[in-house]
């Protein structure tokens, strides 16, 4: 069995005060919508687990009527941090699950093709994440007023999400991370931490996350072009 973990707990500050950027409409659906629709139609996914806000089930229970997602989905509690929710979402799935791929709520632009090519990855692999090359040039800067030095690009890699993994080795990752009382920013650093070798996944396609407000024009234009040809998350396909 393979699992999707969307993460949708956190409370997205950078968007700014009383703004729950996870229900910010685009292309005539919530953010949230649209990156549970990617997941909801991804052939290799069987099952789906919500790591939402304690409050917030019916919201989302709600949301998932609405628009008429088909494969089976709990509702499970998040955490303090991102690496909490994770962790509660793995104590959810099912007692078959041995892919896991782990998703930002926020990140709604994620294609299916990538999907598969990171289940695929680990399930060679072990561990996999998708990612980008990193285009700028990258400076370093100890007090955010000077450069320290020039990192060399053609070795950088930006990380985004899926995350995926083997569901026992995300386990003993982040149960290492928990034991030695670590904050880790993402899971594939929990892999880091026990020595686990994560695949890169070329993700070729835009795969935006939203973060800031800046980021909703292109966002939502990104989501237009991928609807061409149908209807948003709950419409006729």
């Amino acid at each position: 069995m393979i699992s999707a973990i969307i993460v949708a707990a956190g409370k997205g500050t950078r968007m700014g005060p009383q703004v729950d950027k996870l229900f910010l409409e685009l292309n005539g659906c919530p953010v949230v919508a649209h990156t549970w629709r990617r997941f909801d139609e991804a052939q290799c996914i069987d099952e789906i687990l919500m790591v939402v806000r304690d409050g917030l089930q019916a919201t989302f229970a709600a949301l998932a009527k609405q628009y008429r997602f088909k494969k089976p989905f709990r509702l499970v509690v998040g955490g303090k941090e991102r690496q909490d929710s994770v962790w509660n979402g793995l104590e959810a799935l099912s007692p078959g699950a041995e892919i896991v791929a782990i998703q930002d709520a926020a990140r709604p632009c994620t294609s299916q093709a990538l999907i598969a090519a990171t289940v695929a990855a680990a399930r060679e692999m072990g561990a996999a994440v998708a990612a980008q090359h990193v285009t700028d040039t990258i400076k370093e800067s100890r007090d955010g007023k000077l450069i320290e030095r020039t990192l060399d690009r053609s070795r950088l890699w930006a990380v985004q999400t899926p995350q995926t993994f083997r569901v026992d080795i995300i386990r003993r990752a982040l149960a290492a991370v928990r034991q030695k009382g670590l904050l880790v920013t993402d899971d594939t650093a929990a892999c880091e931490l026990i020595g686990q070798p994560v695949h890169l996944v070329l993700s070729a396609d835009p795969n935006p996350k939203v973060t800031r407000p800046e980021d909703l024009p292109a966002v939502e234009a990104l989501l237009r072009n991928m609807a061409t040809g149908r209807t948003g998350p709950g419409g006729a396909r």
